[in-house]
């Protein structure tokens, strides 16, 4: 069936296998559809590798779209590509339309299920697709999808022969990585994206909290950002919010071209923000200062002219499934954040994992468990696993929680120092720097011992 919705001119064949809710019990008998995408076009048919892309949490059909770095290559390799989708993302609902109605039905929304449905879909695609029993198969993610490749590596070394984990913060979790990494970063990016950029940003959260302490305040605030709805006193704390998860988007997808990831951005998105707050932070009074972080934002939200006003409650596409991410973060992604308002631009917020267990109990009736990831996944002691890349970019908040120096010869780290938000798993573009393409380049050459090496043990 060709997707209609998918960009790429090649034609995919949308397919639905069957896989048992639960991988890991046996009172829950049920199955469910789960959806995949495949392309063949340029697959040597006898024992061609497959490229296989372990689904982030969101429609596949997204992913599909921003990873171009798998098309780039198939022809090279000659290589069949899938585009697995992650449970309770997208259309791979375990009860339909009651898969988010209580907990109950969420329980089976975990990490382990879905690398377990990753190893059944491959066994299955062996099974069932003439020529592919002896496929040496590459797992492939960027963000959440490259921890879950990496993982898939590490679990299932009988079902993959290596991974590449992009911007995968396999240690972003207690006791592996200091909380104040990622806002670190994000300060960094800001620091060098213009003079004073960073500095203004960091002395704004006090203009706002001056300038919606009055009512008159409140309405210049909603009618300067032309937000959606109006703000009132108990949506401060919210509207912070909002503005600091858009200098997070910010970092991430500060890429060298104009792209369209999580908002239609022009290139360099944190140099053209920072255009805007390059003024001295001492010469401006705070309507003056919000006036500015108001253009700026504007950058990241209405960047086409077409954004008729600001919506508060949203800072990016709506092909990512925020709630069920949520859900997983509140039972075994605990990620811990932190900030000091002094190395970082942000307001000063401690850890608090009580306060965060607390809210995730009030949300979701359940209570994360802190240290499960490192004691399922292997934490900092992965020195005993073979052929993983694990690529970084330095302009990337989520490398503080990503492997970012060679662990042993095929444990492998490499850093892009002006890659943002897995940049190397994007479309070669004619704006990419070269250390890009140097890590593209170095990446297939991986792969390619990897095949070589699984050939040689058939």
């Amino acid at each position: 069936i060709p997707s209609n919705t998918l960009k790429k001119e090649f034609v995919l064949q949308i397919c639905v296998p069957v896989l048992q809710i639960d991988h890991f019990g046996f009172l829950e008998d049920g199955t469910f559809k789960q959806r995949y995408l495949v392309n063949d076009e340029h697959w040597h048919q006898k024992g061609g590798p497959i490229l296989f892309y372990t689904g982030n949490e969101g429609d596949i059909t997204w992913f599909c779209n921003n990873t171009g770095f798998m098309w780039d290559i198939a022809e090279e390799l000659k290589a069949m590509l899938v585009f697995a989708e992650h449970r309770y993302y997208g259309e791979s609902l375990p009860f339909g339309k009651d898969s988010y109605s209580d907990t109950k039905h969420l329980n089976y929304l975990s990490s382990e299920q879905a690398l377990a449905d990753f190893a059944v879909l491959i066994k299955e695609l062996k099974r069932t697709v003439p020529g592919s029993q002896l496929s040496p198969v590459i797992a492939i993610g960027g963000s959440y999808g490259g921890m879950l490749s990496a993982w898939m590596r590490m679990k299932y070394p009988n079902v993959v022969v290596g991974a590449l984990a992009a911007s995968a913060p396999i240690w972003q979790f207690p006791d592996m990585a200091p909380c104040g990494d990622f806002y670190k970063i994000v300060t960094q990016d800001f620091a060098e994206g213009g003079l004073n950029c960073d500095v203004n940003i960091r002395k704004s959260w006090k203009a706002v909290d001056n300038v919606a302490a009055t009512d008159s305040g409140l309405r210049w605030l909603s009618s300067e950002f032309s937000l959606c709805s109006p703000l009132k006193k108990t949506d401060v704390a919210g509207f912070k919010a909002w503005l600091q998860e858009t200098w997070v988007n910010l970092a991430m997808v500060d890429y060298p071209y104009e792209a369209n990831f999580l908002q239609p951005l022009p290139r360099w998105p944190v140099q053209v923000v920072c255009k805007y707050l390059g003024f001295d932070p001492y010469s401006v009074s705070d309507y003056q200062m919000l006036s500015a972080i108001s253009e700026a934002v504007r950058v990241y939200y209405n960047y086409t002219g077409s954004a008729p006003c600001l919506n508060t409650s949203s800072t990016a596409t709506g092909s990512l499934g925020y709630i069920g991410w949520y859900y997983q973060a509140c039972t075994e992604m605990v990620m811990p954040m932190c900030t000091d308002g002094v190395q970082d631009m942000f307001e000063p917020q401690e850890w608090n994992f009580q306060a965060f267990s607390d809210e995730c109990h009030a949300l979701f009736g359940v209570r994360p468990r802190a240290d499960w990831a490192g004691i399922f996944y292997g934490g900092l002691d992965i020195a005993s696993h073979s052929n993983i890349v694990f690529s970084n970019g330095g302009l990337d908040p989520w490398s503080g929680g990503g492997v970012t120096r060679n662990i042993s010869d095929s444990m492998v780290a490499i850093v892009i120092p002006d890659g943002a938000h897995h940049l190397d798993l994007r479309y070669n573009n004619e704006y990419d720097p070269h250390s890009v393409l140097s890590a593209r380049a170095q990446e297939v050459e991986y792969f390619k011992l990897w095949i070589r090496q699984a050939k040689k043990q058939l």
